[in-house]
């Protein structure tokens, strides 16, 4: 899968190998490293979108979704047409549960797909997405405020508060 990414950044960017397979083989001191490593290439080359995605991918492997998520944005915008970054950005989305904005970035990663891998890897995902919709998996998105529950909950608290100091 990201056998061939990992191999043309090693050549390229002189990276060492991403242990992407197994994150429960890795140390945390050493996916640190990788991730400082990741880092540095970035800012080194700024428009590599290639970059990019393995830092999203290893932030993910250390639970740093928000950061994860502005890398793999990041790279969507440097290379709008990389299947990898759109597709690892909507796995990011899959695995967060937001299955919606998954079903919709997983589209668009199969469009941009190359070959038959490619293709397979994302319908294998679509597929994936949909069966968890089918079974209610799905993180609920707020379709309404929650500004006029807090402030009743607010009001209770202060009611609340004022009665137990004037007794």
């Amino acid at each position: 899968m990201t056998t061939d990414l990992q191999t043309g950044l090693r050549t390229q960017h002189g990276l060492p190998p991403v242990p992407w397979r197994d994150p429960s083989t890795v140390s945390p001191e050493k996916l640190l490293g990788y991730i400082h490593t990741l880092e540095q290439a970035c800012l080194e080359n700024p428009n590599s979108a290639d970059l990019r995605t393995c830092l999203g991918m290893a932030y993910a492997m250390n639970y740093d979704a928000y950061k994860s998520m502005d890398a793999l944005e990041a790279a969507c915008q440097i290379n709008p047409i990389s299947f990898w970054a759109q597709f690892k950005y909507a796995e990011l989305h899959y695995r967060l549960r937001a299955l919606t904005k998954s079903e919709e970035e997983t589209r668009r990663a199969l469009e941009l797909a190359t070959n038959s891998l490619e293709v397979s890897l994302a319908r294998k995902q679509l597929q994936e997405i949909r069966r968890l919709l089918r079974e209610g998996t799905v993180k609920p998105a707020l379709a309404r405020s929650l500004a006029v529950p807090a402030l009743a909950l607010a009001a209770m608290f202060a009611t609340a508060c004022l009665m137990a100091a004037w007794k």
